[in-house]
């Protein structure tokens, strides 16, 4: 289900901190290091400002400048960080994840939506298994994985509609699904199955098998996901290892939560 949050009451709203925050989003691998006016236009706030909120992001320790260009500095990771030494979920579902990567011998994730992407939370497999998935806060389009999938399909038909108008789906393979038809294939298999299945979308020779996981309410709070490599295993035996113990960790986080 797509969040809908209430609209804040604008004497709670502090703008100041709303435009901080978007100066710090706009450093992104295509635009690691900017310049003010570079900043201003990504972000629609005035160069002068920009310039102050950069100034003051170098004077925390956020970014650091030669006195024209600014980059972010590694004191940024602490605020996701944050996320994970607070955030429950993420705790909860570890024992899990390192059963399942165990049992597997794949890479096991926890990933949660962030608007149209899905983020990774939480992840466990061995240093043999780490070429065939993501690092732990990987973002990647939801389309993409078997986690997003799980998750969008659990949207209704009128949400998954509002999802894929106007979006653009970037090939990373030769298998990536680049069609609105194609992506909405996979999220109808993935509801009439109970569990989504993606093949080669971002690497080639690599299955993702995911679940969604929701709260004794019904609410969607994320998916557990597994990353397998194909090597000659049919796509029938790979659910026939994983599925149930995905089945498993689904139940028990639906009574843990």
């Amino acid at each position: 289900m797509i969040d809908k949050k209430p609209p804040l009451n604008r004497k709670d709203w502090i703008a100041g901190l709303e435009k901080g925050l978007q100066i710090i989003e706009a450093f992104n691998d295509t635009h690691p290091r900017l310049t003010a006016s570079t900043a201003a236009r990504r972000t629609g706030i005035t160069r002068t400002a920009t310039r102050r909120y950069l100034r003051t992001l170098e004077h925390l320790g956020y970014v650091e400048s030669d006195g024209h260009l600014f980059w972010l500095t590694p004191r940024v990771l602490r605020l996701g960080w944050s996320y994970f030494d607070s955030a429950r979920v993420p705790r909860a579902v570890q024992p899990h994840l390192q059963k399942l990567s165990l049992a597997l011998g794949g890479a096991a994730y926890f990933a949660v939506m962030d608007e149209n992407d899905v983020v990774f939370v939480a992840r466990d497999g061995s240093n043999l298994v780490q070429n065939v998935g993501y690092v732990l806060g990987a973002r990647i389009a939801a389309n993409l994985s078997s986690a997003g999938i799980a998750i969008l399909s659990t949207y209704t038909s009128e949400e998954v509609d509002k999802w894929l108008i106007g979006r653009k789906f970037v090939p990373y393979s030769p298998f990536t699904a680049t069609t609105e038809e194609a992506v909405r294939q996979l999220i109808n298999n993935a509801r009439k199955n109970g569990y989504a299945l993606l093949e080669q979308q971002v690497a080639q020779r690599v299955r993702g098998i995911a679940v969604p996981i929701r709260t004794h309410a019904g609410d969607v709070v994320g998916s557990i996901s597994v990353s397998l490599p194909m090597g000659n295993e049919t796509i029938e035996n790979a659910v026939a290892r994983a599925l149930p113990l995905l089945r498993e960790a689904e139940y028990a986080l639906l009574v843990a939560f």
